[in-house]
């Protein structure tokens, strides 16, 4: 999911993409159709002939990387334990095998019994620095013919310096090799077992140029003490139980606050039992979504396809809300006349984008997304969400106005702490950002790992108690007039309008009053469909 690049082997190297914005987004488009339509790989990680890259005088291929807990209970072999895993952190090989090119093979002697080294290193991040020579300033990865005279390394294998004292506590190699003239050559089915905590990665590597073109095929399984999920995703999961509880808290005392002023629910009320229903369902779907990928070890196609949906859908419904509630929507206006079509647009192309922003970041392999390609998707929906920052503000502003000249004090009163509560969230907001860009600048190897869920919990936290500050501003009660539309104070605004601040009186009143009555009878949603024109005067 991170993009890193060191001088160490440890670290993941740069993909560079160099085709053009034109060609990112048609290759996001095309990735995002292949998510959807294969199996989505979590803790499992397969590969499917993939090719190996160069670093320095070494190859290699980046097998997986993840945050694992250490082994809390010491391995247990008993079959007939229902829960044999229960406690045991650990890395698999499973099925793993790596195929050189027949040319590769045909130049070997088939007497010969190795003719070809493959090794998987599994290293914690804060061994990095013992792969490769550069405690004695060589950026050699294999071992030389030069270092291997001074007894430093063995010609052929990957340098590694691994504490004589304790050599399980470096970093771990696991070799497989071709016998004679074989094109194929398979890996033990084994365990690496977890005794420490941290964020492992996992390389498979060759030194021997003639495997040039070798390709790796399998899986591995990588498991926490508790399950299969990630190290650093395994806290969101309680988190999404402790919010999918306060969701349903708050959708029972609205239901309640519902109930109680069915007669005096005005049209903003079913928006908001909207945006709460939909906040519980993602909650719902996200836990369980969890739940089932920490069993399983990959994430549930159906379960995850339906969470990403309904958080598109909830985080678009919930700025419509916001966005109509400060243009006055159901306070000032019954509707929102000529600028729905914008609403709508601005509504549909950010639920695009937000959706494919899921898909992405949820229908991937853990650690397979590149940074660079991921901005394609990222910066769409900050753009999206700066407009509708810049939107919203823009008219509270003209809503606060409006109610002032009015007199309407009660009102102004109510979207007075409405605009603080925003604004108290939009710096709160900005300030995060600037952490979490701090935070991954500062984080490259993700050592605080342990930390990472804070991140996107803080976003779904802040949205529940924004919505929480809406439904206090907006529930429902026996006097619905503190903040619904009010007829007789448009009447008075366009009586006053009319005669320079002198109310008008008989058939012009009578005229006025009728045309807002009829006004007021039309259906609408969010204001949808024809609007009459608010300054048009008799």
């Amino acid at each position: 999911m991170h993009d890193y690049t060191s001088k160490s082997v440890v670290v993941p190297f740069d993909l560079i993409i160099t085709n053009g914005v034109v060609s990112k987004i048609f290759l996001l488009s095309s990735y995002i159709v292949l998510l959807v339509t294969q199996e989505v790989t979590g803790s499992i990680h397969e590969y499917q002939n993939e090719t190996f890259s160069r670093r320095s005088n070494s190859y290699f291929f980046h097998g997986g990387t993840e945050g694992l807990y250490a082994s809390t209970n010491p391995r247990n072999n008993n079959a007939d334990d229902d829960k044999p895993f229960d406690g045991n952190s650990f890395i698999r090989f499973e099925s793993v095998t790596f195929r050189r090119t027949k040319e590769s093979a045909e130049e070997k002697n088939d007497m010969q019994q190795n003719t070809g080294l493959v090794e998987a290193i599994v290293v914690e991040v804060k061994d990095r620095g013992k792969i490769g020579a550069a405690n004695i300033n060589s950026d050699a990865i294999c071992c030389t013919p030069e270092l291997s005279k001074d007894g430093l390394c063995k010609l052929g294998e990957v340098i590694i310096r691994q504490n004589p004292d304790n050599p399980s506590s470096g970093p771990l190699r696991y070799q497989t090799f071709f016998e004679g003239k074989n094109e194929d050559a398979s890996m033990l089915i084994q365990d690496v077992d977890i005794n420490s905590t941290g964020m492992y990665y996992l390389y498979f590597m060759f030194c021997d140029p003639d495997l040039w073109g070798l390709q790796v095929s399998g899986r591995t399984v990588w498991r926490n003490p508790k399950g299969y999920l990630p190290g650093k995703m395994l806290p969101l999961m309680t988190f999404f139980g402790i919010m999918s509880l306060a969701y349903l808290a708050l959708g029972l005392v609205w239901f309640l606050w519902f109930g109680q002023h069915w007669k005096e629910i005005i049209q903003l009320h079913y928006q908001i039992t909207a945006v709460i229903a939909l906040g519980m369902c993602e909650m719902a779907l996200c836990y369980f979504e969890y739940t089932n990928f920490n069993s399983t070890g990959t994430r549930p196609m159906g379960i995850t396809l339906w969470a990403v949906s309904f958080g598109a859908v909830k985080k678009t419904v919930s700025r419509l809300l916001v966005l109509a509630v400060s243009m006055g929507y159901g306070v000032v206006r019954l509707k929102l006349g000529d600028v729905t079509t914008k609403v709508v647009v601005l509504g549909v192309i950010y639920f695009v984008f937000s959706e494919a922003l899921g898909l992405v970041e949820n229908l991937d392999n853990i650690d397979d997304f590149t940074g660079k390609t991921r901005l394609v998707v990222v910066l769409p929906v900050s753009l999206l969400d700066a407009c509708f920052t810049v939107w919203i503000f823009s008219s509270l502003s003209k809503t606060l106005e409006k109610l002032q000249i009015r007199k309407a004090m009660a009102k102004f009163a109510l979207y007075r702490k409405f605009t603080n509560s925003l604004a108290i969230t939009v710096l709160l907001s900005i300030a995060w950002m600037g952490y979490e860009l701090y935070f991954n600048a500062a984080d490259e190897l993700s050592e605080l790992w342990r930390r990472a869920w804070i991140i996107p919990a803080f976003w779904n936290f802040l949205s529940y108690v924004l919505l929480v500050v809406i439904c206090i501003l907006w529930a429902p009660s026996h006097n619905p007039t503190r903040y619904a539309y009010s007829e007789e104070s448009e009447i008075e605004e366009e009586a006053i309008s009319l005669t320079g601040g002198i109310m008008v009186g008989g058939d012009s009143a009578i005229t006025l009053e009728r045309r807002v009555l009829k006004s007021a009878s039309e259906p609408h949603l969010f204001g949808l469909g024809e609007d009459l024109e608010e300054n048009k005067r008799v």
